[in-house]
């Protein structure tokens, strides 16, 4: 009895296939995209400043601390997470009559002319324990303080909000320049130390 030959399969196209296949999953597959903050580092100073001839007052420093429990700590006070925003804007707003409150420089700013300028610092220190989710949390508070009191400014000056402004400022030039102002009257001061070990 004859033995019959086995054929030979065709293996020329499985590379095509499996490329295809490799296409499809990575079309079809979704990623978790991270919740993330969007912080734009400031410009280096024009001057050299040695670092003995920066001395900053308390008062013009609003200390936020975040232990391992996740536990607010805001001017040597236990609060809750929702107390933050108005505490901050209560501190960058600042008050010239309130020896406790940040000191004030005069500023001359387009549309406003000469304005007093609060010497505001948010100090903000995080345990190497604090969750990130809490992170998020205390730098949303504290950036939307700095909108909402921009947001009330730009109402009672133009009638508009802030965030009106923000997308008005794709076209025009008027509105990148109130928001520039806007920013000036309110700048936006987070000074943010190295996490540490401190624990609860």
């Amino acid at each position: 009895m004859a033995k019959r030959d086995i054929p030979e399969i065709n293996a020329g196209s499985m590379a095509d296939i499996a490329f295809l296949l490799l296409i499809f999953f990575l079309v079809t597959t979704t990623m978790d995209s991270e919740t993330g903050l969007v912080r734009k580092l400031p410009p280096m100073p024009e001057d050299e400043i040695q670092p003995e001839d920066i001395k900053i007052k308390k008062r013009n420093i609003f200390e936020v601390l975040v232990n391992a429990n996740d536990q607010l700590l805001v001017e040597g006070e236990f609060i809750e997470i929702t107390e933050l925003r108005e505490k901050a804007k209560r501190f960058i707003k600042s008050d010239p009559n309130d020896p406790e409150l940040p000191e004030f420089k005069e500023t001359d700013v387009p549309f406003f002319g000469k304005v007093m300028v609060s010497k505001q610092i948010i100090s903000l220190q995080n345990d190497n324990g604090t969750s990130y989710e809490m992170y998020l949390k205390v730098q949303n508070e504290l950036v939307g303080a700095y909108n909402e009191l921009r947001d009330e400014l730009s109402q009672k000056k133009w009638g508009v909000s802030y965030k009106e402004l923000e997308e008005l400022a794709r076209t025009s030039e008027t509105a990148k320049e109130k928001i520039k102002a806007l920013k000036k009257i309110y700048p936006q001061r987070i000074s943010e130390a190295e996490p540490k070990n401190v624990g609860k």
